[in-house]
Order: C-alpha cells, then structure tokens, then sequence
C-alpha cells in the first residue's frame, strides 16, 4: 500500500515509522514519476507486510518538504529508518534498487 503524505501527516508518516520508509517525491505532470509511480504500484503488491512503508509526496503542493529535502528534480526518492536518511535517489530506479535503498 502506497501512503500519500503531506506537510501534517509527514513526521508520523515518514520520520516517526518502525520500519524503513522509501518516499518518493513527484508530480503528476512528469512523464518519469508516471513510470516510477507504476513500478511502486507493483513494488508496493509485493512487499511483505510490516517489512518497509512507501511514501509519495507531490512536490506542486507540498513545496516545503520538497525544499527541506532539497529535492531538485523528479522523480526522486529518499529512504528513512529511525527518521534519518538512508540514501537518495533520482531518476526512474526499478524494484531490486528499491529493494536495495530500503535494506531488505
């Protein structure tokens, strides 16, 4: 399951999870965040529950978590444990990366 965070829920969402969080930070206006969102889509089916949290936060109206993460371009995805950052990302990544930036 694919949770869509904002500005409110972020910190609870996001930096406050027990398990690792893969954000992925898009709009819907860009032709690699389409491609990126369908390889989360799958991605998303076939995590095990309780193993890791996908996150999306659409940088048109969440403007200010895009600016705190200095998210220059999209797609681009950040992965938390513990509410630190693991790595960083840009461009379109397929699932055995995915896989890789969460640690599972």
């Amino acid at each position: 399951m694919i949770t869509h965070v904002t500005e409110q829920n972020f910190a609870k969402e996001v930096l406050e999870s027990d398990v690792p969080v893969l954000v992925d930070f898009w709009a819907a206006w860009c032709g690699p965040c389409r491609i990126q969102g369908e390889i989360l889509d799958a991605f998303s089916k076939d995590l095990e529950a309780g193993k890791a949290k996908i996150c999306k936060v659409d940088v048109d109206t969440e403007q200010n978590l895009a600016f705190e993460y200095q998210v220059m371009s999209i797609p681009t995805m950040i992965t938390f444990k513990n509410g630190e950052i693991l790595n960083k990302e840009v461009g379109v990544r397929n699932e055995s990366k995915l896989r890789q930036m969460l640690g599972i």
